[in-house]
């Protein structure tokens, strides 16, 4: 059964940083490209950051582009997000995707090149 868990989430202030864990079971990690999305309440299911481990390739938003900063272990079979300088928008539930969609770099944040999704982990940024 594919799973993706994430983890690492919680309640911090503006400038802190966070380190989201996202722990992948029943995938070969190296054949899939993962995501990282957020949705705040009444907003859509935004793309945050994808990483590609078989080409090392990274994408970002450009709201978080210098902040944060996504990598791989496939030791592990995780995927991390580093969030840092975070601020009060950074506020939302955030998800780990997984796809096997080819042609990443035009679609990494579109939320339906991915087929499988996480629960999802609460951030939550004060001022």
């Amino acid at each position: 059964e594919r799973q993706l868990v994430e983890s690492g989430g919680g309640l911090v202030q503006a400038g802190e940083s966070l380190r989201l864990a996202c722990a992948v079971s029943g995938f070969t990690p190296d054949e899939y490209a993962w995501a990282l999305f957020r949705q705040a309440p009444r907003k859509e299911r935004d793309g945050v950051s994808s990483i590609s481990p078989s080409d090392g390739s990274t994408y970002y938003s450009d709201s978080v582009k210098g902040r944060f900063t996504i990598s791989s272990d496939s030791a592990k079979n995780t995927v991390y997000l580093e969030m840092n300088s975070l601020k009060p928008e950074d506020t939302a539930v955030y998800y780990c995707g997984a796809t096997q969609k080819p042609g990443l770099r035009a679609t990494w944040n579109d939320v339906w090149s991915y087929y499988y999704w996480g629960e999802g982990t609460q951030v939550t940024v004060s001022t």
